[in-house]
């Protein structure tokens, strides 16, 4: 008898979605959304970090062939992920005007370094800032959704215990839709927590990857940036 009661209680996802009161269906319906939420920022941040790498090795590419500051700044991308093309033009925008300007005092050099430095450094900076923007409901996501669905779980074994009081029984077909309720918002909960606690590493991993090759690269071009300078001085 106790079987054929449990048979009769739909034990599938969408009929335990069904048979939970308005709370838990409330538990499930946030971390479902959370869930979609954080595999929408994965794909867009996973595309995003793509297209940046791509775009800086070809820059780089250029950048280390020997070509002038003047055929960088004439050939580089305003495409909307090329990052270290942006920090190149922090500085490529000094030096034109510096040249318009007919030169550099031997007392301005200094300055005129440290401009450039200071304007690629805030460049990286937006750069890095742009490329996280994401990050952040990701690791929301992954620290709270356990916690969300743990309330779920224990407001479905509340109604469990209330269930069986009410009945009066301890038998298994009291006990178990409520259970299976309570235990379907804890994995509703680690699914979508899992997920956005690996993403978020992954691309803060790959954030701190690019902040590293955005300062190599700001580095060499300071360096190109004082050859120059030197050499328009012998």
């Amino acid at each position: 008898m106790e079987a054929a009661a449990t048979a009769a209680h739909d034990m599938s996802v969408w009929g335990l979605f069904l048979k939970a009161d308005f709370i838990v269906k409330t538990v499930m319906v946030i971390l479902a959304f959370c869930s979609v939420w954080s595999w929408a920022v994965a794909i867009d941040k996973w595309l995003q970090f793509g297209d940046i790498a791509s775009r800086a090795a070809a820059f780089e590419k250029k950048f280390w062939s020997g070509s002038s500051m003047e055929d960088l700044e004439e050939a580089r991308s305003d495409g909307k992920n090329d990052v270290m093309a942006r920090v190149f033009a922090a500085a490529a925008r000094e030096w034109r005007d510096m040249r318009r300007a007919g030169g550099l005092l031997p007392a301005q050099v200094g300055l005129f370094q440290e401009r450039c430095d200071r304007l690629m450094q805030a460049a990286i900076q937006r750069e890095t800032a742009q490329a996280g923007k994401g990050l952040a409901v990701l690791a929301s996501i992954g620290s709270s959704a356990p916690f969300i669905g743990l309330f779920g779980t224990v407001w479905g074994i509340m109604n469990a215990f209330t269930a069986i009081a009410a009945a009066k029984e301890t038998n298994l077909a009291v006990v178990a839709p409520g259970i299976a309720e309570a235990l379907f918002a804890t994995a509703l909960g680690l699914a979508a927590a899992i997920p956005a606690v690996i993403f978020y590493n992954k691309f803060s991993g790959d954030l701190d990857a690019l902040a590293d090759r955005l300062e190599g690269f700001s580095d060499e071009f300071s360096a190109r940036i004082s050859r120059r300078i030197a050499e328009r001085a012998v």
